[in-house]
């Protein structure tokens, strides 16, 4: 019984680009909560750690998240989760 998506395990030699699946990693957890509105998302660095990747990865995930409207990045403070439209 394989899961088609693994949640926190990024496959580098899946059919999908590592940073996309990043991506979907963290919309899902903001989706669901684990990241709120107006608060960071985890940095660079503890991303690279946990999920085994180059900070390049980390930065062309965060890039997807940026163009679709679900985070904003604050010069010298970091990225934020964007609030949601309804708010």
């Amino acid at each position: 019984m394989k899961s088609v998506y693994v949640e926190t395990v990024i496959e580098p030699d899946g059919p999908v680009p590592p940073y996309l699946q990043l991506a979907e990693i963290l919309a899902e957890r903001i989706e669901r909560g684990d990241l709120q509105p107006n608060r960071p998302i985890p940095s660079e660095s503890q991303l690279v750690q946990e999920f085994g990747i180059a900070r390049g990865t980390v930065r062309r995930a965060v890039a997807v998240l940026r163009e679709r409207g679900v985070v904003f990045t604050v010069p010298q403070r970091g990225t934020y989760v964007a609030p949601s439209p309804a708010e």
